[in-house]
């Protein structure tokens, strides 16, 4: 039986498993800081998974195939952006040659598929997220998408789609979180903050991460030092974020809310992902005696 977003949520071996998934998130980043982007800001994200859905067959869709005008509405529909938003990405897509034409059943449409690189990196998120699935319980998720990643992305994806995009546990998990996801680069600041996370014990009330340097969160994801210090002020003003000394000075902190918000949403993602494998690849092959390690 699949993963429930109760269960992770309430699994203090979960907690590695979030601090894991950061650090794969901000790795994939550094290896691809122009593919990377599409997972830093959760519009995005989910205009990437609207695409991917669509080009594959997404579930409610009755076919397959994308194409500008169902994607821009589709987005829209769904709440995900407006049609200029979504007009405009799928233009970047194609300037930066993560999507291509190709030909369709309609002569008169421009359809479009992911380029390789493009369905590398988002199988490589999957596979990720399946190999952190199979740390907690000894299953065998990523070894099955490995064997055949095309096959399986096909498959898998539309339904992890579907249930983020309809999911609002996952697009909207509390206000810190939210206030991160939504800004440029703000996913990938917030993964990096969680991802220096020392230990979480579940009453704190918040958790000290050591000294930070603003230039090197800067640097580091490309975000301008006016739109960082705005990004900490507000989440500083939420009291989700601080400084242990007046003026920015001494080490900084996460509060016990804002770890949470970013705790559950990871919990509700995974449950989702585990289901979808759950219905292609069947119940995972769990290790018992692996299931009770606390990793």
């Amino acid at each position: 039986m699949a993963f429930t977003a109760e269960n992770l949520a309430a699994d203090d071996r979960f907690f590695a498993a979030i601090l894991q998934c950061a650090d794969q998130m901000l790795a994939i980043y550094r290896e691809s800081p122009r593919i990377a982007s599409i997972f830093a800001a959760q519009q995005r994200w989910l205009m990437a998974h609207a695409g991917f859905a669509l080009h594959y067959g997404h579930p409610d869709g009755g076919k397959s195939g994308l194409y500008s005008g169902r994607f821009i509405d589709f987005a829209v529909k769904n709440d995900i952006a407006s049609r200029n938003t979504a007009a405009a990405f799928m233009q970047e897509m194609l300037a930066y040659r993560f999507l291509r034409p190709v030909p369709g059943p309609d002569k008169r449409t421009r359809y479009l598929e992911p380029t390789e690189i493009a369905e590398q990196h988002f199988t490589r998120w999957l596979v990720t997220h399946m190999m952190i699935l199979d740390s907690l319980d000894g299953g065998e998720r990523a070894d099955k998408i490995t064997a055949d990643p095309s096959a399986m992305m096909a498959a898998i994806q539309p339904l992890i789609a579907k249930a983020i995009i309809g999911s609002e546990a996952v697009r909207n998990p509390g206000p810190t979180f939210n206030l991160f996801n939504w800004a440029n680069s703000g996913g990938l600041v917030m993964d990096y903050l969680i991802s220096r996370l020392p230990e979480f014990p579940r009453t704190a009330d918040r958790v000290v991460l050591g000294t930070l340097s603003l230039r090197e969160l800067r640097e580091q994801f490309m975000i301008s030092n006016t739109h960082l210090k705005r990004l900490l002020t507000q989440a500083s003003t939420m009291e989700s974020v601080g400084w242990t000394a007046p003026s920015r000075k001494g080490d900084f902190w996460l509060s016990g809310h804002f770890i949470r918000e970013y705790w559950n949403y990871q919990a509700a993602k995974f449950a989702i992902v585990d289901a979808a494998a759950e219905a292609v690849l069947g119940p995972a092959v769990r290790d018992e005696p692996q299931a009770r390690r606390v990793i």
